[in-house]
């Protein structure tokens, strides 16, 4: 069981070149990649991407990356020959309009024209580069996965411990509910008696309002499939990637409460089905954590 929260850093040093790579990853129905990076891997950023979705499956993800390149490199110089062929016929333009000036135009004093000539960007995404990226993203992700997973352990000890109290409600349900209808009868044999002072009561009309009664207001199913749904929990738990079986299953909970709550027609049960109501939100809030 992972959290979607979590932070990893991976650092790659060799050979002169320095590169560090960040990730925080918050809380997200889908997998959502944010890529903060020099603009010399903008090209790079589709396989950044890729390797993130290996690890990670849902959330948001902020993705840090930052070098320096030491490593010697020879200096590369280039010639822009449009704007030296322009200065060129700007110089024959002014020959021609004054003769009578000398024309000292030369290769080296073309060369020393503003703009003409010009040192190259050294800095490009080279093999030594992407090697040294592809190792810190997969460091940083790896760590980012060993927070996710100790906070998850964490979010399933919470929720499973929910899951018990939940159970315990159940039960609490459970041996309440039989006790309705033998109660409800007492209470109306009780009141018809009381209306009709000495006549004798029909107790077949009472055994029918009891029946119908009992119907409206049982519970078996609701509280059968709350059981299964706990065993389902417990099963879930075990797995990785549980958030959306989680998401799911705990609407299923919700369902199953809410109908309870709706049918019990009884103080007892209706305030046990509060506080059952309460623990599955409580999970519900967990589950949002989870991948």
């Amino acid at each position: 069981m992972l959290s979607m929260t979590g932070y990893g850093k991976g650092e790659y040093a060799e050979n002169g070149l320095e590169l560090t790579c960040e990730i925080k990853t918050v809380n997200n129905r889908y997998l959502d990649v944010s890529i903060k990076a020099p603009r010399i891997f903008a090209a790079y950023e589709d396989v950044i991407r890729n390797t993130i979705r290996k690890k990670l499956t849902r959330g948001h993800a902020d993705v840090f990356i930052s070098f320096k390149d030491k490593r010697e490199r020879p200096t590369a110089l280039a010639v822009d020959l449009a704007l030296a062929s322009s200065y060129v016929s700007a110089a024959k333009a002014l020959k021609e309009a004054f003769p009578e000036l000398p024309d000292d135009v030369t290769v080296s004093s073309v060369l020393r024209y503003p703009e003409v000539l010009k040192q190259e960007d050294s800095q490009s995404l080279d093999e030594q580069m992407t090697a040294a990226l592809d190792a810190a993203l997969n460091i940083a992700l790896d760590k980012l996965n060993e927070m996710r997973a100790v906070e998850g352990e964490k979010l399933k000890a919470d929720m499973l411990a929910r899951v018990e109290t939940i159970e315990s409600l159940v039960g609490e349900i459970s041996l309440r509910a039989p006790m309705i209808a033998k109660e409800y009868r007492e209470k109306l044999t009780a009141k018809v008696k009381e209306y009709l002072e000495n006549a004798n009561v029909d107790e077949s009309r009472i055994l029918t309002e009891v029946a119908v009664f009992t119907d409206k207001s049982n519970i078996d199913e609701e509280l059968t499939r709350l059981r299964s749904h706990i065993e389902q929990f417990r099963s879930i738990a075990k797995e990785g990637i549980v958030g959306r079986k989680l998401d799911f299953l705990v609407q299923e909970f919700n369902r199953e409460a809410n109908t309870t709550c709706s049918k019990s027609n009884d103080v007892t049960i209706t305030r046990a089905g509060l506080a059952l109501k309460n623990e599955i939100e409580k999970i519900r809030e967990q589950v949002q954590n989870l991948e």
